[in-house]
């Protein structure tokens, strides 16, 4: 499981604030060195330095095989990959980033996460060989190179594809004789009838408040127009006053009252996973990444593995906003606008994101790929299969609350939704607290 940035990214975002003031140095408006050719070098040679938030051992090797075939394929290239957690990897962007010595090619979260880089002219504009119109550009998916576009230019390469999804227990539904929902009001019913049959409806767990804050993710999106939310998480622009936002905090109370066990605060996601797991729960909210570990490959019991499938999260049936976006998005890698060595970190990028070494991407770590055509009924299995399909259908991806936002409204989320669930903060509270920090997102973006 990779956990979103949420409070830690504080410290980044401030860092990133100064340095947006005054731009990196050596660069364009444009965030790209103006005399980088990002075109595949003449002569590959050099050390490239990558650093990467995928130090789990689950997901380590294949970024250190990437690394090892680009080597044996480039002779005179050294790749010095540096892997890290997500907490460790956050605290280190931050010092690098302060020092100006960011690495060749660095992860980066879509959003306003990847836009301070953006902002600060610390991320090469990759337009002239990323646009969808390139010949790079067309084996992406397009959904996931606009999760990566700013002001209609393109400065992330998406490596993966994420989405979330409500993962059912089939034998459970069919033992209380409930179906898929189709709306929100259906799904609470539900919740009711597992409750009655001895289940836990949903397992949840909000210990590091980013599971809590996918709900609302996903509600925004339902309830608020998509224009008025592109505007409010743009830290020059929010003000978050549009109704929508408090109904999708009040839909999020009735699901946590019908559907989660009290004292969720105090709750790992992977407790609530387990229950899933284990079959005592009939629901559980999960990123597709996350879907390997629901089956017999990914260590599941044979008792769920063999009887699971998903369904989005149901709107409500009066929804206002985007009944068709879905909550999630890619994770990515950006160039160092300042890097001497920035066409050799295009080639690395294209050389990982190939459709062959996309595609065992999918096999190995059970990861959907952005670089279309990688999954099939040979590297992946049928729910997989089916996610994919199911994105391809989305109209847009509602990216990650707590990565689109400023870091302070996030936190004032984040804090807010924790109180809900406690019982300490009510709708309407949570927005004011969400506006008061909007507000100094914009004076600080002035």
């Amino acid at each position: 499981m990779r956990p979103r940035i949420l409070v830690s990214a504080l410290a980044t975002t401030a860092v990133l604030a100064g340095l947006a003031a005054c731009g990196a140095p050596g660069t364009s408006s444009s965030g790209k060195p103006s005399d980088v050719d990002l075109s595949s070098p003449a002569k590959k040679e050099g050390t490239l330095t990558v650093v990467t938030k995928f130090a789990d051992p689950k997901y380590a090797p294949y970024f250190e095989q990437i690394a090892k075939d680009y080597e044996a394929a480039n002779p005179d290239v050294t790749v010095d990959l540096q892997q890290v957690g997500d907490q460790p990897y956050k605290d280190k962007i931050r010092v690098l980033a302060a020092s100006k010595e960011l690495p060749d090619v660095y992860f980066s979260w879509a959003g306003d996460f990847a836009n301070k880089f953006v902002r600060a002219g610390l991320a090469a504009d990759l337009s002239e060989v990323l646009a969808p119109d390139t010949e790079w550009g067309k084996t992406f998916s397009p959904a996931a190179l606009r999760a990566f576009e700013t002001d209609g230019k393109y400065y992330g390469v998406p490596i993966d594809l994420d989405a979330k999804f409500m993962a059912y227990n089939t034998a459970i539904f069919d033992k209380v004789d409930i179906k898929a929902p189709q709306t929100l009001e259906d799904m609470i019913a539900d919740c009711g009838k597992l409750s009655d049959a001895g289940y836990t409806p949903i397992g949840f767990g909000n210990q590091y408040g980013w599971p809590a804050i996918h709900y609302i993710t996903q509600l925004n999106a339902y309830n608020v127009p998509a224009e008025v939310r592109n505007t409010d998480y743009n830290p020059a622009s929010g003000e978050f006053t549009d109704p929508g936002y408090v109904t999708a905090l009040e839909q999020f109370k009735q699901i946590a009252d019908a559907c989660f066990v009290d004292g969720t605060n105090g709750l790992s996601h992977e407790a609530g996973q387990a229950e899933f797991l284990n079959s005592k729960a009939g629901m559980h909210y999960l990123e597709s990444v996350e879907f390997q570990a629901l089956t017999a490959k990914g260590g599941a019991p044979a008792e769920l593995a063999d009887n699971w499938s998903f369904f989005r999260l149901p709107p409500a049936a009066d929804s206002a906003g985007d009944t068709n976006a879905i909550t999630g998005a890619p994770d990515g890698f950006m160039v160092n606008a300042q890097s001497k060595q920035a066409a050799l970190a295009v080639d690395f990028l294209k050389f990982m994101t190939s459709q062959e070494n996309a595609a065992k991407m999918v096999e190995q770590i059970g990861w959907l790929s952005p670089v279309q055509g990688t999954a099939t009924a040979e590297n992946s299995f049928p729910q997989l299969e089916d996610a994919l399909a199911d994105i391809s259908k989305a109209d847009d991806f509602a990216i990650w609350l707590d990565t689109v936002t400023d870091a302070d409204v996030a936190n004032a989320y984040l804090s807010g939704v924790q109180g809900i669930l406690d019982g300490s903060n009510d709708p309407e509270g949570v927005m004011e607290d969400v506006q008061k920090a909007a507000e100094k997102a914009k004076q600080q973006a002035d």
